[in-house]
């Protein structure tokens, strides 16, 4: 059986009055499609773990998200995606959400992969001009870490994607997060990625 995060429910009763059935049905669903995830809060907001991250929402001030870890779960998100954090959009009422049979099977999806080991398949691509977009777990940390934000936001667009390529290039979920919270450590300290090696 899954387990339940006494943290997660203190999360949901501190949301804006909006955000609290948002969450608290995506909780069930969550459960609902993988019986035996657990929660946990990872830096400051709910994630779901099955075989390593699953999925997780987060509730802002007018508006919630969710989405899933996987890069292979991308794809499987409505058009507004790149409206906010996740990969449904700016979610401000459960209309806005998938209907709930659809998000099950997406959820199963997401733990199938988990449980497959499948590793993310990863795609070279030529350093783009211009400012780097922050994944979606970063941009999260950085919305819960007001010290980090503002030395990201002050970094030029080179030291941006050294962080964002950092954290891009893990291959496990495991990883990933060990460099998330590390990068996030870093920079509430005003340090950039190579910070070893500036002269001081």
């Amino acid at each position: 059986m899954g387990s339940h995060d006494s943290r997660v429910d203190a999360y949901i009763a501190a949301a804006a009055p909006f955000a609290q059935p948002i969450l608290t049905h995506l909780r069930e669903v969550v459960h609902g499609g993988c019986p035996v995830v657990t929660e946990t809060i990872k830096w400051g907001f709910p994630h779901f773990e099955h075989k390593g991250v699953l999925c997780s929402m987060a509730a802002f001030k007018a508006h919630c998200a969710f989405g899933f870890w996987h890069p292979q779960m991308r794809g499987q998100s409505p058009a507004k995606a790149g409206e906010a954090m996740g990969q449904f959009g700016r979610i401000t009422r459960l209309t806005d959400l998938p209907r709930d049979a659809a998000l099950c099977d997406l959820v199963r999806k997401a733990a199938a992969l988990n449980e497959a080991g499948v590793k993310p398949v990863r795609v070279r691509k030529d350093a783009p001009a211009g400012t780097p977009a922050a994944p979606d777990d970063l941009a999260a940390a950085l919305a819960g870490n007001a010290k980090a934000r503002v030395t990201y936001d002050a970094f030029s667009n080179t030291h941006k994607r050294e962080y964002v390529d950092w954290i891009e290039g893990a291959k496990r979920p495991e990883t990933r997060a060990t460099r998330l919270a590390t990068a996030i450590e870093w920079m509430a300290e005003g340090k950039v990625k190579e910070w070893r090696y500036v002269r001081r």
